[in-house]
């Protein structure tokens, strides 16, 4: 697959859509397809407001522990993320290629080390060619443009077959500011936080307080209702960046609201670019006594390869979705079994925990996205969580990944 120019001027600006960032994508050479391979996103102030979420697998890869210090005082001057190497596994050596790309990164811009997260995905358990990376810093760095946003969101790309970018503007009470974001993955997308790489920019003027707590409601509500085969990367990085150079100052709500529209715009991208998916699948719970539980019934319907499977097949077998709910603990979610009712793409296929309509008249094949309504009857909480079906593409391209 080869992304162009043309491909490129077709996106959304991303990370570059707000005032105040430049960003580049440039091929350093660290994948053997020789295509771009390194992101770098600088924010150019008059604010460095920086705030992000991790992984929450307990093997996590160097980046993500050097990281996590940048972030710790709300400070970030840049991130600089690599694809063809996830830099996870590789001991102390591969902790101080990390460092050393930070160092590399603050020397070429003028900033503290200390300030640049960094970020990092591919295969698992071999280091980086280091000096291969830090020589794309300098080519990353002299690429910086006020309209590199396109190009960050395709070096970051691994098995993805399209980049992914939005964003989006306000013009309120308090000004015009902007929102932007980019995030690459199609494959390891499981909560916490169902992304592998991602940042998200802003112009308006924000705290690191307000931004934490801005893209901590985001990602709750949109990367961590993604699930697109139960796996969870040990990369996962979400970066949320400041620079206040609209000089517009949101009220919070205000603010937490876009972050979390350009958030799930770019969660649906990943679901849509699940590695050889066929369908999109929204699980709607509907009915459920707290959100937990919601979450946790959606959840145990999206790791069913039994009801994946069926979904590639175009069949709504909904006696697999009645399964997987039935493994979902009472005190995690309370509901009686014979009050259960599942609809698919609009068709009451199971009422009263038995059969109903005939499932013949479900339509599966004639569109990608399809719509799985399940009522608990237990109470007034609704979760929505996005997922795909299981296709033989996922087999193939996730059993020859490391080839």
């Amino acid at each position: 697959m080869t992304i162009t120019a043309q491909d490129t001027a077709q996106l959304s600006p991303g990370v570059t859509a707000p005032l105040g960032f430049r960003a580049s994508g440039v091929t350093a050479g660290l994948k053997a397809s020789g295509r771009p391979d390194l992101a770098l996103v600088v924010n150019d102030g008059p604010l460095s407001v920086g705030a992000a979420v991790f992984t929450t697998n307990r093997v996590v890869g160097h980046p993500v522990t050097w990281s996590r210090q940048v972030v710790a005082d709300g400070v970030v001057n840049a991130v600089v993320l690599n694809s063809g190497g996830a830099n996870v596994c590789t001991g102390p050596e591969g902790f101080l290629d990390t460092h050393r790309t930070a160092e590399k990164v603050g020397e070429a811009l003028g900033v503290s080390p200390g300030d640049v997260v960094v970020g990092s995905t591919g295969l698992i358990g071999e280091r980086l060619p280091i000096e291969t990376l830090l020589s794309g810093v300098d080519l990353a760095t002299n690429a910086l443009s006020t309209t590199g946003g396109p190009a960050a969101a395709v070096a970051i790309m691994t098995t993805d077959t399209v980049p992914k970018t939005a964003d989006v503007t306000v013009d309120g009470d308090f000004g015009t500011w902007r929102v932007g974001g980019m995030a690459k993955g199609a494959g390891m997308l499981a909560p916490g936080l169902a992304t592998m790489l991602c940042v998200i920019t802003t112009d308006a003027v924000v705290d690191a307080a307000t931004a934490d707590a801005a893209l901590r409601a985001a990602t709750r509500q949109t990367f961590d209702r993604i699930d697109s085969d139960g796996c969870m990367s040990t990369s996962d990085t979400v970066v949320l960046l400041a620079s206040g150079a609209s000089g517009a100052t949101p009220d919070p709500e205000g603010f937490a609201a876009m972050v979390t529209a350009v958030a799930a715009q770019l969660a649906r991208q990943l679901v849509a670019d699940a590695e050889g998916a066929m369908h999109d699948i929204a699980i709607t719970v509907t009915g459920a006594q707290t959100q937990d539980g919601a979450l946790a019934v959606a959840r145990a319907i999206s790791r069913s390869n039994l009801f994946k499977a069926a979904i590639y097949g175009n069949d709504p077998n909904w006696g697999r979705i009645l399964a997987s709910v039935g493994t979902v603990p009472e005190h995690v979610a309370a509901f009686e079994p014979e009050l259960l009712d599942v609809s698919v793409n609009g068709v009451m296929v199971c009422r009263a925990g038995g059969a109903h309509e005939p499932r013949s008249l479900v339509d599966l094949a004639s569109q990608r996205e399809v719509h799985v309504l399940l009522d608990l009857h237990a109470g007034t909480e609704v979760v929505t969580l996005w997922t795909n079906d299981l296709t033989h593409a996922y087999v193939t391209e996730n059993s020859e990944y490391s080839t």
